[in-house]
């Protein structure tokens, strides 16, 4: 991994690390990575931001990690200042809301706690698991020709232009990407990006009345035309995403060549740990 690595770089590592949940209590217990999202929460480029907290939301998947997330200095109080941004993009804030809530429930009584697991066995089939924000919902995909990571990078990038989709996540090994979106956004919208790839075709999974699945193909004659996103930047490979200002973003959470700072720790970290 390249010392010179930008900040942007490093944050969508961990959100992609984070995503597996093997590698959660790693990434917590490690005494740098979390507070430096925390520091990404409040960088400039609303696409750190944005990525930043996926990563803080995969984290607080692992109910072990929730009382150090929530007492961890700065977290609460940097998600609140992304909820009251008044330049927040939408997605950006209900997101940030999310992750609030959770980790807020930490510290709650024993009943409580054994509530939500219950609530969280009951949806464990849905992506963000326990989330109480009702204006969103949860879209299973199929995706034919998912089979490597450029094929995944063109599905994302499909997924990252429609305007309402919060996040998602990719199940590789069975060709599916579960995607929570605004509940006013039809799931053909989904269908009509990825299949617009001309190489990766989509069907979304839905319960069967005997209690199994069965994959619905999506009517391209029915399929509503897709508002793109505007506020999120469109994501671009790593090793493309520019940066207008590198030593100013730096700088804001550590210079790289002392060795001290904090994205030298993460990029470390990331080489020590779990880099392929």
């Amino acid at each position: 991994m390249s010392g010179e690595m930008d900040a942007l770089a490093v944050v969508n590592q961990l959100r992609d690390l984070a995503a597996d949940p093997l590698n959660r209590r790693a990434i917590v217990e490690d005494h740098g990575c979390l507070p430096g999202l925390i520091l990404f929460l409040d960088h400039t480029n609303p696409q750190v931001v944005y990525s930043a907290l996926l990563a803080v939301r995969y984290l607080a998947e692992c109910r072990a990690n929730r009382e150090k997330m929530k007492d961890e200095l700065g977290m609460m109080l940097s998600l609140q200042n992304v909820m009251q941004k008044g330049t927040s993009p939408g997605e950006t804030k209900l997101l940030a809301s999310e992750v609030y809530e959770i980790l807020q429930a930490a510290g709650k009584e024993e009943a409580e706690q054994a509530e939500a697991a219950a609530a969280s066995c009951r949806r464990k089939a849905q992506f963000f698991l326990g989330s109480t924000n009702k204006r969103a919902k949860t879209v299973v995909l199929h995706i034919d020709g998912l089979d490597d990571s450029s094929r995944r990078g063109m599905c994302e990038e499909a997924l990252l232009k429609i305007r309402g989709v919060i996040s998602f996540t990719f199940q590789m090994a069975v060709k599916r990407c579960v995607v929570r979106i605004r509940s006013d956004l039809k799931a053909e919208a989904l269908g009509t990006a990825i299949n617009s790839t001309k190489v990766l075709t989509a069907q979304q999974v839905v319960k069967a009345e005997d209690g199994g699945e069965r994959m619905v193909p999506f009517n391209e004659g029915e399929a509503a035309p897709v508002e793109e996103n505007t506020d999120i930047p469109d994501y671009l490979p790593e090793d493309e995403s520019p940066s207008q200002d590198p030593d100013k973003a730096v700088t804001r959470v550590g210079a790289i060549s002392d060795g001290t700072g904090w994205l030298s720790t993460a990029a470390n970290f990331l080489t020590r740990s779990f880099y392929w």
